[in-house]
């Protein structure tokens, strides 16, 4: 396997994806229905095409949208409809990934009860993604031009451990700290940011890739359409920098992450009401701090020939068995909820016995399928390398592939191309709670450990095996 060390061609497109009427939005256990929109919802491509003297050619499409999830079958059929359009571009290097916001719609039929005739169904909210999606993939492709990268790493706080754990053992996601038995909260915060600069020939900035360990979930149980903090930081970033500058957010791995603060909330929001911003402004301007702190580095190290190399392969994780005893306790509850509520009426009852059923489901699959095929995309472009997963992962794990990565700087990108629930330690296992239970996890502790060890390989060929 050679790396092309070619002259690099970029284009960059943004679609907007704001629904037009009422959704069912996705992130709670129970149904809500979007009563106004906050602020627009985006996807954004990013293309990238290197060639060099002896033919080689890469090519790499990176897109994310403001949306909870990127399902599967969505990035199918997004697929399906650029190879079409564009059939020069080999759709297998395209992927998608979602920036986890809590206020964007539902494009999956059955995670909720059907909603009144007035809002959008998860169909046709799919049939707007995919649209739009593939529409900014094409776009981004016939814009290619040559052009120049850069990269650099700064810092802002905007994500935090939500797992709090106490004096027995236990773990709650965002639990009280101020109990007699709070003991400590559970694992690390990666307040680091990974920047990717891409410039015209004249050494003008066109675009930014902004990869930090947090979704975008400051409001998520608004009832509103919202890009939650993305919002705030792109406006910000584009008043700085100008205002059409592309901006492309990814989610690190961040499973136990979330923007809310457990601890000293009395004076961050005293300090709030000083400075007359809000949760979200104070994001983003956090966010903004560190790409304008970056950006005079960068400037002096743009690159338009590149080592480029794409990798897109699928890897076998085990599957996170279900115990007898869980199993037992799924059927228990799948009694009892539909004794509470017979008819399903309850959103909830309709969300949890999803889930209980599934577990059930699994219990069964497991002994035929004991593995899960995981699309992983991990792509080198000069100093920096870019791994994907479909989970929500529990920042340990990125940690572990940062800590051993031959990368200057490494882009973990989570949520995308599909979506598979959390992906936990066994720290968190052991330790309990949503997000570390069976029902949350397809994929368990062994399979995270695996998922480590198959993106270093993956990256180690990347820069083992580099042509000059």
């Amino acid at each position: 396997m050679t790396t092309p060390h070619g002259k690099l061609t970029l284009g960059w497109a943004s679609r907007d994806i704001t629904p037009s009427r009422p959704v069912l939005l996705l992130g709670q256990f129970h149904s809500r229905i979007s009563e106004r929109v906050n602020d627009p919802l985006s996807v954004t491509a990013l293309a990238v095409e290197a060639k060099n003297e002896n033919g080689a050619c890469e090519q790499a499409v990176i897109v994310s949208a403001d949306h909870a999830v990127i399902p599967g079958f969505i990035l199918a059929q997004v697929r399906e409809r650029v190879r079409a359009a564009a059939p020069d571009l080999d759709v297998k290097k395209v992927f998608l990934s979602a920036t986890h916001t809590h206020t964007a719609p539902t494009v999956t039929d059955g995670i909720y009860p059907p909603a009144a005739p007035e809002v959008m169904t998860p169909a046709e909210c799919a049939e707007q993604f995919v649209q739009s999606a593939s529409g900014a993939i094409v776009e981004a492709w016939t814009n290619r031009r040559p052009a120049g990268v850069s990269w650099g790493f700064g810092h802002a706080v905007v994500g935090h451990n939500r797992r709090m754990t106490y004096l027995d053992g236990a773990s709650k996601m965002y639990g009280n700290t101020n109990d007699v038995n709070f003991s400590h909260i559970e694992g690390y915060e990666d307040h680091g940011v990974d920047l990717l600069f891409t410039w015209d020939e004249k050494d003008r900035l066109t675009g930014v890739v902004v990869n930090l360990a947090c979704p975008s979930q400051v409001t998520e149980g608004a009832k509103c359409v919202s890009a939650d903090f993305w919002h705030e930081a792109r406006v910000e970033i584009r008043r700085r920098l100008g205002a059409d500058l592309f901006i492309l957010p990814q989610c690190a791995a961040a499973g136990d992450q979330s923007p809310h603060l457990l601890l000293d909330k009395k004076a961050e929001e005293f300090m709030r009401k000083g400075t007359g911003v809000t949760e979200r402004e104070e994001i983003a301007l956090r966010i903004a701090d560190a790409v304008e702190d970056v950006l005079p580095v960068a400037q002096k190290q743009i690159r338009t020939h590149a080592p480029f190399r794409h990798v897109a392969r699928t890897i076998d994780l085990p599957v996170r068995k279900v115990t007898d005893e869980e199993v037992a306790f799924a059927r228990s509850e799948c009694d009892r909820l539909r004794k509470a509520d017979p008819d399903v009426k309850n959103s909830p009852t309709f969300v949890h016995l999803r889930r209980h059923n599934r577990v059930i489901q699994r219990y069964e699959e497991q002994k035929t399928k004991p593995f899960y095929p995981m699309e992983l995309h991990v792509i080198r472009l000069g100093d920096v390398a870019m791994a994907t997963n479909p989970f929500e992962l529990f920042l340990d794990f990125g940690v572990r592939i940062k800590a051993r990565s031959q990368a200057v700087q490494t882009f973990l990108v989570q949520l995308a191309c599909d979506w598979t629930g959390y992906l936990p330690t066994a720290r968190a296992v052991a330790a309990r709670s949503y997000g570390a239970e069976v029902a949350s996890n397809q994929v368990g502790p062994e399979g995270g450990q695996a998922l480590v060890e198959e993106t270093l390989k993956s990256i180690d060929e990347l820069w083992i095996n580099e042509t000059r």
